[in-house]
């Protein structure tokens, strides 16, 4: 066999593991309980696990009243776009904007009103304000950096780890949340 074509087979079989070791990295976890639309995130073990933490820190604020408990206000009526959909209700703890960003501690809790005037906890948003960050680099979580907003002084990233979002887990907005009443917010 000739050196070229060994190197060419050598060159062949790394490129297929590391191509094989990429789509590994990329696998649900293990234990991951299938939930539609989130999880698998098809981002990743370590991602799953990060929604799965958030999903267990969140889950005692489905209801405002335990959420205003914890130190979650009110901050916004519901937040929606004319043709992408809505963001909804957001409760914020103001103890935790900083540059700190913690899925065990988003920054902001989204609700969406329901038809019956209950609301639902439908996802996360985190927050750094923008005069608090001095890397040249967005923040990041999750994997993902976050999105500045000049107009609202923020850095921010929604992530809908309770109510699907058809445009993904970090969508700004979700089609399937509805705002029922007329006031809305350009976020």
């Amino acid at each position: 066999m000739s050196a070229h074509r060994t190197t060419r087979i050598f060159g062949l079989i790394i490129a297929a593991s590391v191509l094989g070791s990429v789509g590994l990295a990329q696998s649900p976890a293990k234990d991951t309980p299938p939930i539609p639309g989130i999880l698998p995130s098809g981002y990743g073990e370590a991602i799953d696990r990060d929604i799965i933490t958030l999903r267990e820190a969140t889950a005692p604020f489905k209801t405002t009243e335990a959420a205003e408990a914890a130190g979650y206000k009110q901050v916004t009526g519901c937040v929606q776009h004319p043709r992408a959909g809505a963001m909804g209700y957001h409760f914020q703890n103001n103890a935790l904007l900083d540059t700190t960003l913690d899925p065990k501690h988003p920054e902001v809790l989204v609700y969406e009103k329901l038809p019956d005037g209950t609301f639902q906890l439908n996802g996360v948003e985190f927050l750094v304000p923008i005069s608090a960050w001095k890397s040249a680099d967005p923040p990041r979580i999750l994997g993902h950096p976050l999105l500045k907003v000049d107009s609202i002084g923020f850095w921010f990233l929604h992530v809908w780890a309770w109510k699907a979002d058809p445009n993904g887990l970090f969508a700004p907005w979700n089609p399937d949340v509805k705002c029922t009443e007329s006031a809305s917010m350009n976020h």
